[in-house]
C-alpha cells in the first residue's frame, strides 16, 4: 500500500532552512524526525548538512515521503 506524501509549503520550508537549519528545523517539518534530531545535535553537520539542506530545498528535490506545494 502506498504511503500518503506529506505536503509541504516550499517558501516556509525554505525560510525555515535557512533561519533555522542548523536546529533541525526544517527536517522536523518535512516529518523527518530522525534526521532533524540528528541535525538538532550536530548543528547542522557542523554547518555543513545546512548548507546542503538549503540547496535541496531550494531546488524542490524530491524527498522521501513530501510533496511541495507553493
Amino acid at each position: 500500500m502506498a504511503k500518503t506524501k506529506r505536503k509541504v509549503n516550499w517558501i516556509v520550508a525554505l525560510v525555515f532552512s535557512v533561519i533555522f537549519g542548523s536546529l533541525g528545523v526544517d527536517r522536523f517539518i518535512m516529518g523527518k524526525v530522525g534526521t532533524g534530531l540528528l541535525k538538532l545535535f550536530t548543528f547542522g553537520g557542523f554547518g555543513i548538512w545546512w548548507i546542503v539542506d538549503i540547496i535541496l530545498i531550494a531546488t524542490k528535490h524530491e524527498f522521501e515521503n513530501v510533496q511541495w506545494v507553493d
